[in-house]
């Protein structure tokens, strides 16, 4: 019966895809008129390009998944061997899986508001304060109906420790207080990384099959049958609509995906993390936004200035991406500030010029602009490229982290 839920929901998703392949072009002009447009800054004619597109692929990727939903609850393992209707009329008891219910319900609303929340931000251009928060507002229905059907907040811990702490350890709130930690991080990891043409959704297409791979495997080995899924219903509908999408914003793009498709894909991964059971494992499959929020956070925290757009400098008379660059006092740093870049400058990590007054240049932190600074100036369409290259290398890593690796640590 897994199979043929598996096959209707992969048929929805291909329905999907032919939607939104439709869908994204015919709404175009639509976002043009309502002034919904970004200007392309890499390119010769800073073209205005329709962008917060990700807001159509979500509400396609939502449709599929409200006209799945009937399906594992009447063909699947799900499905009732007497409904709640039976159940009064003779008096029995249900065996409704309402958990399971509620968590495809609920994995959809925090997907729903947290899509709302991308597309205001998308108009009003919230704070960086504020985007910290709503994720973690929009995870509330969530982590509830995981406190109430599971509530499991121990973590088994590595053999080498087993002999000072015991085999597991039940950290309890802290466990919360992560899981609201992870869906604030992968919201906002992609949206940091970010900033030329098809890398946000590109980056999320390749999260996406790395997650689905990883499904695959476990179900293969019988493990988790059910929450892995879960994570299978969700995951094949979201990397149907993300590669009409990538359709249009890849090099040379003829949409922005927006804070929108950030927010949308960020919250999905979370979900199925948090509700499919595997969230230490969807941590591994972001080591490049966590290399890049690491690299980052001497800008993201204000220690060294960080100005508004941190994209690549575009030069239009080769065509090429040179790293951007942040000027500022040195005199004007703080003691931790000053100890960041003493590290990064020995570590060759940053470029470094100082003038004899004490002015400083120094490119901006992001992954991008390290990329250029070790490769030096490239096309756009190739810097993309070896981005998405870097993110499926970190994904066979992290499959070795969680296969040959963790068995060497943990009991198999």
């Amino acid at each position: 019966m897994i199979y043929n839920c598996l096959i209707i929901n992969g048929l929805l998703s291909a329905g999907g895809y032919v939607i939104a392949v439709r869908l994204i072009p015919g709404f175009r002009q639509k976002f043009i008129d309502k002034n919904r447009v970004g200007k392309d800054l890499c390119k010769k004619n800073k073209k205005e390009i329709p962008e917060s597109m990700g807001v159509l692929i979500g509400l396609v990727f939502l449709v599929v998944l409200f006209l799945f939903i009937p399906v594992p609850f009447t063909l699947g393992n799900y499905s009732p061997l007497l409904t709640l209707g039976e159940a009064i009329k003779t008096g029995s008891k249900t065996t409704f899986p309402h958990e399971k219910f509620v968590e495809l319900l609920v994995a959809l609303l925090s997907i729903a508001v947290m899509m709302l929340l991308g597309f205001i931000d998308d108009i009003f251009d919230l704070r960086w304060r504020y985007k910290l928060v709503l994720p973690s507002i929009a995870m509330i229905p969530l982590l509830m109906v995981y406190a109430v059907y599971y509530n499991l907040t121990t973590i088994i811990m590595p053999k080498f420790l087993r002999t000072f702490v015991g085999y597991s350890l039940d950290i309890g709130a802290l466990y919360y207080i992560y899981m609201g930690m992870l869906a604030v991080f992968c919201t906002n990891a992609i949206n940091i990384l970010a900033g030329i043409n098809g890398l946000e959704v590109g980056q999320s297409l390749i999260i996406s099959a790395s997650i689905l791979l990883f499904n695959f495997i476990e179900l293969s080995l019988g493990h988790q049958v059910d929450a892995h899924k879960f994570s299978i219903y969700l995951m094949l509908p979201f990397l149907a609509v993300s590669l009409a999408l990538w359709k249009f914003n890849k090099y040379p793009s003829q949409v922005f995906v927006g804070d929108t498709f950030c927010y949308f894909a960020g919250m999905t991964f979370a979900v199925v993390g948090i509700l499919g059971h595997f969230s230490k494992t969807l941590i591994l499959f972001f080591l490049p936004q966590i290399i890049n929020f690491l690299y980052s956070i001497p800008q993201l925290f204000k220690f060294i200035p960080c100005p508004r757009h941190r994209l690549p400098k575009y030069d239009s008379k080769s065509d090429l991406l040179h790293i951007s660059t942040t000027d500022f006092d040195k005199n004007e740093l703080n003691m931790l500030g000053r100890l960041m870049v003493t590290m990064l400058k020995s570590l060759k990590l940053i470029t470094w010029q100082e003038k004899p007054d004490g002015k400083v240049t120094t490119n901006n932190f992001t992954l991008i602009n390290f990329v250029l600074l070790v490769f030096g100036p490239v096309h756009e369409k190739i810097l993309t490229q070896m981005l998405m290259g870097f993110q499926i290398l970190c994904t066979v890593l992290a499959l070795i982290i969680r296969y040959p690796l963790a068995n060497y640590f943990y009991d198999t």
